[in-house]
């Protein structure tokens, strides 16, 4: 499914789904989870019937006693739940009119717990208090022929919309359960966990799991054989939504409910190949004074238990995920940026850290990547391997930073896609290039290489796309024109009135927009003559397609608006001459390719010219800043620093503080993107305003009252 009809069909789902609340008086933390109630039940469904087809062909058969029955084992095998038939989805969707549908749907929930351990206790059962009417017709809707044929990627896609999406209007307190996909998918890229036992001590609803199995079917391996999940989580309905996401994406993992403070479920200090975690920030109120706090293995550096001084338990995590990890293990969370610099017992104990030489990547982050917080954030990255490597040659002290006295400072605070006028995250292609950094850091060019190259040849083939539909625009173009304009200058000699639709068309920027799309055309079959196109090549097309759009669209625009002034004010649609030019298809057809290079903004589609520019700038990204696909510093961006630099920062562990500013003027910014970036802003503050004056008016007829 493409991008843009994913985003279609999610969208379409939260509005029904959303009818849950609008229709009752359910909180969003009540409403939440039975709608991810139902989608669990659809995709485990789909995967049933997939998995099901294929048992039946290989059942064996007797002569006499026929083909053996189906059982849960055969399910299992397949990694596939087995549901017994009151809970299957399509049970439920053709249950009579007279049938308590949300007594049915709770029925369902319970024969599943019934049938595995791991789930009793976590499926929602509470559908009897909505309306028979509500449920049916979010069965109907979880029952659409797109939703039938989904497969287990694209469900996975949908639940974790749903969770941000809950997140975003606050259906868990603090957000605490969803951690942004761009923030887990840069740890998950960085650390690289794909051997081993992988644990989370503060797991939400299991993301970092979720972006790990990606990751490693990513690399053609399956993730049941690769690695074991281990998870704690403190709140009851977060480990409910732990296992749920976990199964709803085929996963496994032993998710157990516990304070991290107090209890270490799975004792596995010094025993985890990988890390990763999004903790609760700046916690107060642990109580230091229990034994097991104060003898906490967990809290051991330099040989003995650092608790800090203060009422903050930012630094409790901190050491946690140093002492889980194997000597060999590798590390990445979220942390407040405030702990980059805290200072008195903390300092102390992030001296200690930076010593050991474990602390490889430090990563700031701007505002508004969280949807319940705006404060920024930054990602620590632990490498235990890094204790014990010195650096052994002059070539790998220039180069491949990956030895203990070296950490990387990496500023992305000015990295970011607004995607609401309070949301930021990372696009894939910033993602990538931010992971391209620490890779050339720790000596790695393949990765850079392999990720610009992949740019320019994207680049290349949207460029010969968007040439084959701008030959098919130009020749529509022309015809339309040429048609329109023949008829006015004729219906012009009928009528001096019509003089004004004449006129309009007399499209002044027309000859130049004809003139740049020959060049952008040109140039595209220029480089198929090549067998490869060269960088040159790719960067002109890409400028081409940037300088093109703007005057194209004017065009068009002047063009469809004067035949749709010409129709109401001149009534053409009464005029039998213009009736006999049927222009309704071509009109259709020249808008269509307009969108496909131009782009529809309500569907998130950028458009071909858009996007050939656009995939050229992320290589171009990379190649000014690393012009010799090494490592380099880059200032205000990055900066390898030693323990002497930090110890010269009095222990700041905040990249800021050694990146520096980029002075420099950006070649690279995109003023008509951060254009974009104002007006979402500026939808949301109106929102925000006509929120705020229905709220006024709501207390003012209190006030009256």
């Amino acid at each position: 499914m493409q991008g843009t009809q994913l985003r279609k069909l999610e969208a379409e789902l939260w509005r029904a789904a959303d009818q849950l609340r609008a229709n009752s008086k359910l909180t969003a933390s009540e409403y939440s989870m039975p709608v991810l109630g139902l989608i669990f039940l659809r995709h485990a469904y789909n995967r049933f019937k997939k998995v099901k087809v294929d048992i039946e062909l290989t059942l064996p058969y007797h002569p006499q006693r026929g083909r053996r029955a189906l059982t849960k084992k055969d399910f299992e095998e397949q990694n596939a739940m087995f549901l017994p038939d009151a809970a299957q989805f399509d049970y439920l969707v053709n249950l009579p009119e007279s049938a308590d549908i949300g007594e049915a749907i709770d029925t369902a929930m319970k024969l599943i717990e019934d049938e595995y351990d791991n789930l009793k206790g976590v499926l929602p059962k509470n559908f009897s208090i909505f309306s028979k009417d509500l449920l049916r017709e979010l069965l109907r809707i979880f029952n659409k022929e797109v939703l039938q044929k989904a497969e287990g990627d694209l469900f996975g896609k949908i639940y974790e919309y749903f969770l941000g999406k809950f997140a975003m209007t606050g259906a868990q307190e603090g957000g605490e359960f969803f951690t942004p996909m761009s923030l887990v998918q840069t740890i998950v890229n960085v650390i690289e966990p794909d051997h081993g036992i992988v644990f989370d001590p503060a797991c939400g609803s299991a993301g970092m799991f979720v972006q790990t199995g990606y990751f490693i079917e990513s690399e053609g391996l399956k993730p049941a054989e690769k690695v074991t999940f281990y998870g704690q989580e403190k709140a009851d309905l977060n480990t409910k939504l732990a296992k749920m996401n976990l199964t709803v994406h085929g996963l496994e993992g032993n998710i157990q409910e516990g304070n991290t403070f107090y209890e270490d479920k799975h004792s596995l200090v010094g025993g985890a190949d990988f890390v990763m975690a999004n903790p609760p920030f700046n916690v107060d109120g642990v109580d230091k004074a229990k034994d097991t706090v104060k003898k906490d293995p967990r809290l051991v550096l330099d040989g003995k238990v650092n608790l800090p001084k203060n009422d903050n338990a930012n630094y409790l995590w901190i050491q946690y995920f140093y002492n889980y990890l194997k000597p060999t293990g590798r590390a990445g969370f979220v942390m407040a940026s405030s702990a980059s610099d805290a200072g008195h017992s903390e300092k102390d104990i992030r001296e200690k850290l930076v010593k050991t030489g474990a602390v490889d990547v430090m990563v700031a982050i701007g505002n508004n990547f969280f949807y319940t917080r705006s404060l920024p954030c930054t990602l620590w990255f632990y490498d235990r391997a890094k204790e014990t490597v010195e650096a052994s040659s002059p070539t790998l002290a220039a180069h491949a930073h990956n030895h203990k006295d070296h950490v990387l400072m990496l500023d992305a605070r000015k990295i970011y896609r607004k995607v609401t006028s309070k949301v930021n995250d990372f696009s894939p292609e910033q993602l990538q290039n931010l992971i391209c950094i620490v890779n050339l850091y720790r000596g790695n060019t393949q990765k850079f290489t392999d990720t610009v190259q992949g740019y320019l040849e994207t680049s290349a083939n949207l460029g010969k796309e968007t040439a084959a539909v701008l030959l098919e625009l130009q020749q529509q173009l022309q015809a339309v024109h040429t048609t329109v304009s023949d008829f006015a200058q004729r219906y012009v000699q009928d009528d001096a009135s019509a003089s004004v639709f004449f006129e309009a068309l007399n499209l002044e920027d027309l000859t130049s927009v004809y003139a740049q799309q020959d060049l952008l055309i040109a140039a595209t079959q220029a480089e198929n003559q090549t067998a490869q196109a060269d960088n040159a090549t790719i960067e002109n097309i890409a400028l081409l397609c940037k300088a093109l759009r703007k005057p194209q669209d004017k065009v068009i625009k002047q063009l469809l608006d004067a035949i749709s002034s010409a129709v109401k004010t001149q009534q053409l649609s009464k005029n039998k001459d213009w009736k006999d030019l049927n222009l309704k298809d071509a009109l259709d057809r020249l808008k269509a390719l307009q969108q496909q290079l131009s782009g529809n903004p309500d569907e998130g589609d950028a458009g071909l010219l858009h996007d050939t520019d656009y995939f050229w700038k992320q290589a171009h990204w990379l190649q000014s800043r690393f012009p010799d696909g090494i490592y380099t510093d880059v200032e205000g961006l990055c900066k390898v620093v030693n323990q002497a630099d930090i110890e010269a920062k009095d222990w700041s562990l905040s990249p800021g503080r050694y990146v520096g500013v980029d002075a420099a003027i950006d070649d690279d910014f995109d003023y008509e993107e951060r254009l974009n970036e104002i007006h979402i802003e500026l939808a949301g503050l109106n929102e925000d305003a006509i929120a705020l004056a229905g709220l006024i008016a709501e207390n003012f007829k209190t006030v009256l009252l």
